[in-house]
């Protein structure tokens, strides 16, 4: 039986007077794959945050679960937008790997020799082997979005929460990061925001379009006149 992760109900939020979702209804299940498009300004990103807890709702609920029983919390990995980092931060590309752990790191001891391997394993999978003392403002784009990839998937997360992961990743990257996104979906679930409607759609198993409502689609294969409904502004 597919169990939900994942639930919200009736959520409204937004900025100051300006409202970004009204009246949103999405569960997110256990090996789910969700896709989330929209257009520009209609709410992806406040979704992902709202999923995420790092934003607040002005109205409506969000709750966990693992094993069918709620929790208080999950295991989240995220992959935010790429304009939001802070590229002249003084970190190199193995200190942000590592902190993707940070939450599975006990108080006041170091990191294991088990969680320094994952992260080893992890860097090496991303094809950044060699670059893990290289600070993060020598990266280029495509390699810095590598690095944030690897810090979202090294704790093994229950969801991995992707913001337009395909920013400054070049075609050939873009295609390994998909496959091995169907790899980790095996065990956990996958939320991806973009842009890019085609690629999402041709890699996803359900849909929710976001332009200020919500519309969740069982299945990614959308009619062009559907989608079109969905992306014009209210």
């Amino acid at each position: 039986m597919v169990q939900h992760i994942i639930e919200i109900q009736d959520v409204t939020a937004g900025y100051g007077e300006k409202m970004a979702l009204e009246h949103a209804n999405l569960t997110v299940y256990d090996h789910d794959y969700l896709g989330v498009i929209g257009p520009n300004g209609g709410g992806k990103t406040t979704l992902m945050r709202i999923l995420l807890g790092l934003k607040k709702p002005l109205s409506g609920t969000i709750k966990y679960f693992r094993n069918g029983q709620p929790v208080k919390e999950i295991t989240m990995g995220y992959l935010p937008q790429y304009s939001s980092i802070d590229k002249a931060f003084p970190i190199s590309v193995y200190e942000v790997v590592l902190s993707g752990l940070s939450r599975q790191k006990r108080f006041m001891r170091p990191y294991t020799i088990a969680q320094r391997q994952q992260v080893t394993d992890t860097i090496a999978h991303m094809e950044l082997s060699g670059f893990e003392k290289r600070p993060i403002g020598a990266l280029s784009g495509g390699q810095l979005q590598r690095v944030l990839l690897a810090r979202a998937v090294v704790s093994r997360p229950d969801v991995i929460m992707l913001d337009e992961p395909n920013t400054y990743i070049d075609k050939r990257f873009q295609e390994q990061m998909y496959q091995m996104l169907a790899e980790l979906n095996k065990e956990c679930a996958i939320v991806i925001a973009s842009h890019d409607i085609a690629e999402t759609l041709a890699n996803v198993k359900h849909v929710a379009c976001v332009n200020l409502k919500l519309h969740y689609h069982q299945n990614p294969d959308i009619p062009k006149e559907t989608l079109e409904e969905h992306f014009l502004k209210i």
